[in-house]
């Protein structure tokens, strides 16, 4: 039993990373031959492709009651799409960042994470709120994809991807098969090394909450972890960010508004979430507004604090979810020491890095 799911986990792994190659050049090439920048198809064809498998969780966990699951998922998975996957795709390359993309998107990331705790106070997620949620998904996404046609027109590409050659309607044919065929890949190999995670967690005791703000968050991000990465390595930022920012937003306003919808009376939210979770994925949203603000791309060491931070709060997880004995101590060192320490830091390595950047300008005027 144990050799399947071992095999199972490996199989996944190997579709992963061919899902996220194929997704990654299909997608780059259609951009190029609708006229779209990049940064529009990664806030919404490769976000929503790659957030597939969170919605398909989201279903089925809505349809059959398991309401845990489904609130934890998507947190959880917001939570690494911040912290996890942009923390190794900056350690991979610095990612030079859109300022499109900070004057308008991570700012309404924001905002949606702090708007969907405040729905979420009361203990449920009514069908009402959760149509109100994909109707905001579907004005984003009119609105993305109008400015992407005009700053597309403007911006320019990668020289990548201006050597694309559109060959008439068979070429539309092939980029939009390659975006598919990518995405079955991905949700494939998510679905393999999640079911492989789970069964190995669940023969440890860890409660479903736990197991979602996880494994299950983990395994239905892979898609976006592969491509966000495999982006980066290959010089193309705007997929790499845009895909965590429009999957971060899909999650919230696609995912767990069709999960409210789909839920008899509206879907609840374990308190457990809204007073621990939810306020840790806020804060990972608004994190980024400094650091997007200040300079113009993430660099390496930024990257790193936030994987030394997708550690903490994983190993937080682990002690909540065995009940274990160091939980209080390690809340209260966190709490009292880590948290404001690195906050200080942080700032003090912002404030200097704004202060480089002012003397840059100040040179060149000169």
């Amino acid at each position: 039993m144990i050799w399947i799911m071992v095999a199972s986990f490996i199989l996944g792994v190997f579709a992963l990373v061919g899902g996220a190659e194929a997704l990654v050049r299909g997608a780059s090439r259609l951009a190029a031959a609708a006229g779209v920048s990049s940064l529009v198809i990664g806030l919404t064809v490769v976000a929503y492709g790659t957030s597939a498998p969170e919605l398909g969780v989201a279903i089925r966990a809505a349809l059959t009651g398991q309401a845990d699951i489904t609130v934890g998922n998507v947190v959880g998975a917001n939570i690494l799409n911040i912290l996890l996957i942009l923390g190794v795709s900056s350690l991979l390359a610095p990612i030079c960042l859109s300022q499109e993309l900070v004057r308008r998107d991570v700012p309404l990331l924001a905002v949606v994470s702090l708007a969907l705790f405040l729905l979420s106070v009361d203990g449920r997620l009514q069908r009402y709120e959760g149509a109100l949620l994909i109707l905001g998904l579907i004005a984003y996404t009119r609105h993305a994809i109008r400015r992407g046609r005009e700053s597309g027109e403007e911006a320019g590409y990668p020289a990548a991807l201006t050597e694309v050659q559109v060959a008439g309607h068979d070429g539309w044919l092939r980029h939009i098969a390659l975006v598919v065929l990518g995405l079955l890949l991905l949700a494939a190999g998510s679905a393999l090394v999640v079911n492989a995670a789970v069964s190995f967690a669940r023969a440890f005791g860890v409660s479903e909450l736990v197991i979602s703000l996880t494994i299950v968050a983990i395994g239905t991000t892979l898609p976006e972890l592969a491509t966000s990465a495999l982006a980066a390595r290959r010089g193309d930022p705007d997929i790499t960010v845009g895909n965590v920012i429009g999957s971060s937003l899909f999650n919230i306003m696609g995912v767990l508004g069709t999960a409210a919808l789909l839920s008899p009376g509206g879907l609840a939210v374990p308190l457990e979430a809204v007073r621990l979770d939810m306020p840790i994925m806020i804060t990972a949203a608004v994190a980024l507004l400094p650091v997007f603000v200040i300079g113009a791309q993430l660099e390496r060491w930024e990257g790193a604090f936030f994987l030394g931070y997708y550690v903490t709060f994983v190993a937080y997880l682990y002690l909540r979810g065995t009940e274990s004995q160091a939980l209080e101590g390690y809340t209260r060192a966190m709490a009292g020491f880590v948290i404001p320490l690195t906050a200080v830091t942080l700032l003090a390595l912002i404030a200097a890095r704004r202060q480089a950047r002012d003397q840059r300008a100040r040179s060149g005027g000169e």
